[in-house]
């Protein structure tokens, strides 16, 4: 059984120091955060043992060094892969239409969201959201209903808050 109060403690003690070490070795703060995520979550996993080890900090930091030296590789692939094939080609910026639905549906409710997301994006059944949701197939169709009224509701008010009309 894993001794919480004493991982608690060891956290407490240890992070900030580990997330210094982290960004020092990642070089990025965002990626160090991660790292020191992860290894503090490994230790957790394995707490009975990490609490064993003779410097339970050094193995939490050998953590966030191999996680930073992953990183590093994957970088330098891609960095590889880059100079194979170059530069990808220019994205051109979102139609104003990707916009205006892209706003609409993040003012839908998750559940809705997810739902015509499953459905219209990915092509899965009523059924095939149900399952994997957890939720009834009569819930599901509940979210595709309301979630199509609102978006329609939505985008319709966005069309007349551009002067868009019907000719």
């Amino acid at each position: 059984m894993r001794d919480a109060p004493s991982f608690d403690e060891f956290y407490r003690t240890t992070a900030a120091r580990t997330l210094r070490y982290a960004v020092a070795v990642i070089g990025d703060h965002g990626e160090a955060q991660d790292a020191v995520q992860e290894a503090y979550a490994r230790a957790w996993r394995r707490w009975e043992d990490v609490a064993g080890h003779p410097a339970p900090e050094a193995w939490v930091r050998l953590v966030v060094h191999r996680l930073g030296t992953d990183r590093w590789r994957r970088l330098g692939g891609l960095a590889g892969a880059l100079r194979r094939t170059g530069p990808p080609p220019h994205a051109p910026p979102p139609s104003e239409n990707t916009v205006l639905l892209v706003a609409a549906l993040r003012r839908l409710p998750a559940n809705h969201r997810r739902a015509l997301a499953l459905h219209y994006l990915c092509d899965q059944s009523v059924e095939q959201i149900a399952a994997e949701t957890g939720a009834a197939a009569n819930t599901v169709k509940s979210w595709l209903a309301r979630g199509r009224e609102r978006l329609a509701a939505q985008l319709a008010g966005a069309e007349m808050d551009l002067g868009v009309h019907d000719a």
